[in-house]
């Protein structure tokens, strides 16, 4: 097999069979005209037969020529796929996510690197519900809209419904959790301050907070599920997002019944660039994963 000529060599006639002209192929490379005519006419000795007609009003291809230009094109943009693409893959999508997602979110995205270690991503916690893209540097964001009927830009995760929630061992024995009376016994735990969650949940089934003598309160969901996990009180959160603790026994709900809120969580994009391939493979991963 015949040795293949110099790379630089091949870029400088690709843009020389691009300009037909030696002096703007030149302005185009930063290169003396003198130093595009010595790298085509060493090219030419190499491959054995001439590229350019040299005339007086500039080049044209030969023959040859014409027929190589169109392949060197497509190496040089297969080269320049090739660069873009390895360059998507090393840089990790930023994902932000309130920490109450964390729960649901975090081992899904653990599975995913499984799956796809070519496509890093890396997760920001916040309290926030919200983003701002003008001002974050995220690829995307879980968000929760609290209103309901409100119309969001972006893919739909899950509904919320709230369910109370505590640790296995609080449904048997003397104080079992078996009758919403029962919840009189027990401290509450509130994932915020405003007691929103518990009064909607109670307010459906007919029940009433001011009938509990113990509460605590937490900043996030996440502390108030783990302490209810550690049985020091009865926890209300999202079903979705607590589902995979109550599949592997760490929580168990005492009560059948769970409340629609008419809030959401959506899945949003930055809308400052379009959506690279593999962010829209992870955001589509994502949305399947709420149907399983």
């Amino acid at each position: 097999m015949k040795r293949l000529p110099p790379l630089p060599a091949l870029h400088t006639f690709l843009i020389t069979a691009q300009c037909c002209n030696f002096t703007r192929a030149g302005e185009q490379l930063h290169i003396t005209q003198g130093a595009v005519s010595r790298q085509i006419a060493g090219l030419e000795e190499h491959l054995g037969y001439a590229l350019f007609h040299r005339q007086a009003r500039g080049l044209s291809l030969t023959e040859q020529g014409a027929a190589l230009y169109p392949r060197i094109e497509q190496v040089f943009d297969l080269i320049g796929e090739a660069v873009e693409h390895a360059s998507i893959r090393r840089t990790p999508l930023q994902i932000k996510a309130p920490t109450c997602m964390l729960r649901w979110l975090l081992p899904k995205l653990q599975h995913w690197q499984k799956l796809r270690p070519d496509v890093p991503v890396e997760l920001t916690s916040s309290v926030e519900h919200g983003v701002d893209f003008r001002r974050e540097a995220f690829d995307a964001a879980v968000v929760y809209s609290p209103q309901p009927g409100s119309k969001r830009a972006g893919q739909h995760l899950f509904d919320e419904q709230l369910t109370p929630v505590c640790a296995p061992h609080l449904l048997d024995g003397s104080n079992a959790l078996n009758h919403l009376n029962d919840l009189a016994q027990h401290t509450l735990l509130h994932p915020s301050r405003d007691q929103r969650d518990w009064t909607n949940w109670l307010n459906a089934v007919g029940g009433d907070l001011s009938s509990i003598r113990q509460n605590q309160y937490f900043d996030t969901l996440d502390l108030a599920m783990t302490i209810a996990a550690q049985g020091s009180g009865v926890a209300i959160g999202d079903w979705s997002l607590i589902g995979d603790d109550l599949k592997a026994g760490r929580l168990a709900m005492p009560f059948d019944f769970k409340v629609r809120t008419g809030a959401a969580y959506y899945l949003v994009c930055s809308p400052r660039s379009e959506l690279s391939a593999p962010l829209r493979e992870l955001m589509g991963w994502l949305v399947q994963q709420t149907e399983h």
